[in-house]
């Protein structure tokens, strides 16, 4: 090629990036937002995606604080009573329950509660943590959890008791190890250094140890106030349980297609061969570094490596954390048998009806088998078959694909239910499934297995 062609054709890629990029804005490089400008934007946008996130959970829920009488979590907390996701205009469960799932599609009637729920701000997404661990983790340890931008959206009602009590399979005798405390790096060595080894502590006390991510760091991207240390695991995983934290999955793009994803508990660990809800790590030591290197900071790369990733070592710190979560049991079940039935002689009618029912017609042992409650496999309900794909704050109501069978031994101390939060209470899952496996169940069939589910 000539010089003079050269330089022709030079000029001519010159013009058409220029063109490309003044009719796609986005890929025109911004002048870099300073922090203060930062804080006081998002801080102005706040008030209306909270508002519209609030409207949201009003829309598709009643919200009201009604506990079911007598049923309380391991260290009594009251468990939500009934169905409170709200029905279409008109229509009643039974008339849902007898419709096939292409009409309840065609006439847009899969109830909204139903549909996958959005975080907070599902376009700003990450981390974001209930204000009573925010305000314990402050109190212990001077670590502030706030983010400027967001706040927690469900209420405190329909989350797990805090701080949740920790039952360890190497010291059952002991039962609940934590003292009514939220372990933290402040006292988790005072608390266990009587009852667990030496690398057993040392993989709780890196647990416990906060490590930057992705909203909370030191750089001036971050989403707290005051540059940060990071968080660490038990923040979300509090006292090796859950206490509904959220944020949005790192492995899924485009954003909108992104899944709110629950805190799943540590409990039962042991039992597990699958990690994540939808990733399906096959080791709690691929889980355990997966989340610092990449969850952290939504998957990516050059972000954790801004940012401050916490390169874990495979063959002693990763391996001390993954022996601790390893000897987290699941709460005491005492109306169970060995075997992870009832004992006749201390359950109720109800709930000896609710077990049939569980065995039998609900289809539950399928997936749920005794006597922890899971087939450690994954499995793809397909409900895109109930409604048409639609877009709700930022978040695209879509197939969700495959989802782990997460044990259901201790469930009723792990509200709210299924991978994103949708649903409320016991009485709103059962609804879900009586649909989405067309069980055609009685009224009373449900509230049987309600009652079985919370012997559990």
């Amino acid at each position: 090629m000539t010089t003079s062609k050269q330089n022709s054709f030079i000029l001519f890629l010159t013009l058409t990036i220029f063109a490309i990029i003044c009719n796609n804005p986005a890929m025109a490089a911004e002048p870099e937002e300073d922090f203060d400008s930062l804080v006081k934007r998002l801080q102005s946008e706040k008030p209306k995606f909270a508002k519209r996130q609030q409207e949201l959970l009003k829309e598709r829920y009643d919200l009201a604080n009604r506990p079911i009488n007598g049923a309380v979590m391991s260290r009594g907390k009251p468990v939500q009573d009934g169905v409170r996701v709200k029905l279409p205009a008109r229509v009643t469960w039974e008339d849902l329950a007898a419709m096939s799932p292409e009409d309840i599609k065609n006439k847009n009637l899969w109830p909204a509660g139903f549909l996958p729920l959005p975080h907070p701000h599902h376009e700003a997404g990450g981390m974001i943590f209930p204000r009573f661990l925010i305000d314990e983790t402050k109190k212990q340890t001077d670590r502030d959890l706030t983010r400027f931008d967001l706040d927690f959206d469900l209420p405190d009602h329909f989350l797990p008791e805090f701080p949740a009590p920790i039952y360890l399979t190497t010291r059952p005798d002991l039962g609940d190890v934590s003292q009514g405390k939220l372990v933290t790096l402040t006292n988790f060595h005072e608390l266990f250094k009587d009852i667990l080894n030496p690398k057993q502590l040392e993989g709780l006390r890196l647990l416990v140890t906060p490590f930057p991510q992705q909203q909370f760091n030191a750089t001036d991207d971050r989403r707290s106030l005051k540059a940060h240390q990071g968080v660490a695991c038990l923040d979300c995983h509090a006292n090796g349980h859950t206490n509904a934290s959220t944020h949005t999955v790192g492995d899924i793009r485009p954003n909108e297609h992104r899944h709110r994803i629950d805190t799943p508990t540590l409990r039962g660990l042991f039992i597990q061969r699958l990690f994540g809800s939808q990733r399906a790590l096959k080791t709690v030591e691929d889980f355990t570094e997966f989340e610092q290197r990449a969850a952290y900071f939504d998957g990516v790369p050059a972000d954790a490596t801004r940012k401050g990733t916490n390169i874990l070592e495979r063959g002693s710190q990763v391996h001390f954390m993954a022996e601790f979560q390893s000897i987290l049991d699941f709460p005491p079940a005492p109306k169970l048998n060995v075997y992870g039935k009832l004992n006749p002689a201390k359950a109720s009618e109800n709930e000896l009806r609710g077990q049939d029912i569980f065995f039998g017609k609900g289809q539950c042992a399928g997936c749920h088998t005794p006597p922890y409650y899971t087939d450690n496999l994954m499995h793809n309900l397909k409900v895109e078959r109930f409604f048409k794909e639609v877009t709700i704050n930022g978040r695209k109501a879509s197939a969700d694909g495959p989802i782990k069978t997460f044990p259901l031994r201790g469930i009723k101390d792990s509200p709210p239910y299924l991978h994103d939060d949708r649903l409320l209470t016991l009485g709103d899952t059962v609804e879900f499934f009586n649909l989405v496996l067309e069980l055609k169940l009685e009224k009373q069939e449900k509230s049987d297995l309600v009652a079985f589910l919370l012997t559990l």
